[in-house]
């Protein structure tokens, strides 16, 4: 603790981490920047700089040697998560993990098992649970507005390219992993059960260039599955589409129908009996259409730590999304339908 406030250190610089920089730096109540990450000394100091702070290490294990650092945020590149939450878990330190958890149900299971035996908390960066049009659409299913839920389909269209590290599925897991994590988790959650089948088809438009040395990647996927409660999902993913960040889900039940989110931001349209509607001002990217979500799973985190809470999203929440990830890409190649 520094001055009484939890004291979090950011592994890693990109865009997302410096989301989370900012929301401890400026918004998290009881919270603080003490420091941040990242292996490129440039990056590191700059981000330091740009948060007010002097304190920054090129590798998480410098950073570990910071007594008063409580908490981590890992927003490091997927395959790297499970040794660095591991190394902070073994120091006795706490934990926000970004999705994708990491590359296989195992490590994911190490990583809980980390975090249980030293006794800190693993959350999970699903920040969808988070939005407040998310969370009443949420609150809508609970409520019976739309009657027994048959079916969730969910989409996320990313604008731009992949970064050239995405192309080996075998050190990415795809976009399945990178971009659609939140739908799969979302589905879980809206349906509030686990995956029982999936069958995928991915294909690569975009990206033909890389074709011959990557033959295995693909830019657009759609997935049909099947849940152990009877519920039906459909998955909808892409990158590099251009046109905007495109992330929408329909819920369908017995008696109506919840459409959230459209181009225009966050939007929540309920179609029942009563005919309830409502409507969100417009956004223009993911960082503002997630910003408020963003915050509030920081501060969710961070109230976990202090209050001895159980976090809202689990490590058991990552596991499961990767699970579907693997088994998602597995489909593909295969070109059959994968049991869970």
């Amino acid at each position: 603790m520094i001055n009484g406030k939890l004291a979090v250190c950011i592994v890693g610089s990109g865009r997302a981490g410096l989301i989370h920089a900012n929301n401890y730096a400026k918004s998290v109540p009881n919270a603080m920047i003490a420091a941040v990450v990242d292996p490129v000394e440039e990056v590191a100091q700059n981000a330091a700089k740009s948060l007010g702070i002097d304190t920054y290490y090129l590798s998480h294990e410098q950073a570990l040697e910071n007594e008063k650092i409580d908490a981590y945020v890992i927003v490091s590149p997927t395959k790297f998560h499970k040794d660095i939450v591991c190394s902070i878990a073994a120091r006795k330190k706490h934990i926000f993990c970004e999705k994708p958890m990491a590359m296989t149900v195992e490590e994911c299971r190490t990583m809980i098992k980390a975090a249980q035996e030293n006794k800190v908390k693993l959350q999970i960066g699903f920040m969808r649970r988070f939005d407040s049009s998310f969370m009443r659409s949420k609150q809508m299913i609970e409520d019976g507005m739309i009657g027994d839920i048959i079916m969730v389909r969910s989409n996320t269209r990313g604008p731009s390219v992949p970064k050239p590290w995405m192309y080996d599925i075998k050190k990415s897991n795809g976009p399945l992993a990178e971009v659609n994590s939140h739908d799969i988790d979302t589905m879980r959650w809206f349906t509030s059960s686990e995956f029982k089948t999936v069958y995928a088809i991915g294909g690569n438009y975009r990206c033909k260039e890389i074709k011959d040395e990557y033959p295995d990647f693909y830019d657009n996927v759609i997935m049909a599955a099947t849940f152990e409660n009877g519920m039906q999902g459909m998955l909808d993913g892409a990158q590099g589409v251009g046109y905007a960040y495109d992330a929408k889900v329909e819920i369908l039940g017995t008696k109506g129908c919840i459409n959230l989110g459209d181009l225009k931001g966050q939007r929540v349209v309920a179609c029942s009996a009563d005919s309830r509607m409502a409507s969100y001002p417009m956004v223009t990217s993911w960082t503002e259409l997630f910003k408020e979500a963003y915050l509030n799973e920081d501060i969710s985190f961070v109230d976990a730590v202090l209050n001895d809470k159980p976090t809202k999203v689990t490590g058991y929440d990552g596991l499961k999304a990767v699970e579907v990830v693997n088994a998602g890409n597995a489909s593909i190649i295969e070109k059959q339908i994968v049991e869970l």
